[in-house]
């Protein structure tokens, strides 16, 4: 570990005009309308500290909505499902696309055509942390990888820590201690 850092994990906004079900590309944009929201979280984040998001649009859009200027740290993208980007679950399942219910027997090992599993997701997000200077920062990534963050955090396995719901613009604090972690909160969403 890099030193002691005290880290607040926010997802991004939802995607403008996703259809519920739609695996998002990494280019997809964050719907920004609702300033109250954003600037409710904005005022739970710690100032001066440093941050840090995912290079995806959505993660970037949200970061810049906050008034932050993240470093990228492409360890932080979501998880890659492959030649099921862009494409609804309800979709794949209906036409039996090769490989789908299989994919949902074993999630966390499993990946996607062309994609990732969970398990390389969280080997990439343990990497990441090597990047994350000590002290405060602000991390604004993806479900996915806050998932795979309390993953390594916990010592969990990968298929326990997929159990965690993460919603959109939601906190999640943990703190990387000189030999271990400590979890603050998980989910917190921020009241107006």
């Amino acid at each position: 570990m890099e030193g002691e850092a005290f880290l607040w994990l926010v997802r991004h906004a939802v995607v403008v005009n996703t259809i519920e079900g739609t695996i998002s590309p990494s280019g997809a944009p964050a719907d920004l309308s609702d300033r109250a929201h954003l600037d409710a979280v904005r005022r739970r984040l710690p100032r001066d500290a440093a941050s840090y998001a995912s290079p995806s649009q959505r993660t970037v859009d949200t970061a810049r909505a906050f008034e932050l200027d993240p470093i990228l740290v492409p360890e932080f993208r979501e998880q890659d499902f492959g030649d099921w980007t862009g494409r609804r679950h309800d979709d794949l399942a209906a036409l039996g696309e090769e490989g789908y219910a299989e994919f949902w027997k074993d999630p966390a090992r499993s990946s996607p055509p062309g994609g990732e599993s969970f398990e390389d997701q969280i080997a990439r997000v343990r990497d990441g942390f090597r990047k994350i200077a000590a002290g405060p920062a602000t991390l604004v990534v993806h479900s996915g990888t806050i998932r795979a963050a309390l993953c390594v955090a916990l010592d969990i396995t990968p298929r326990a820590a997929l159990r965690f719901v993460i919603d959109p613009l939601s906190i999640t604090r943990i703190d990387r201690l000189r030999h271990d972690w400590r979890i603050v909160s998980v989910n917190q969403n921020v009241a107006l």
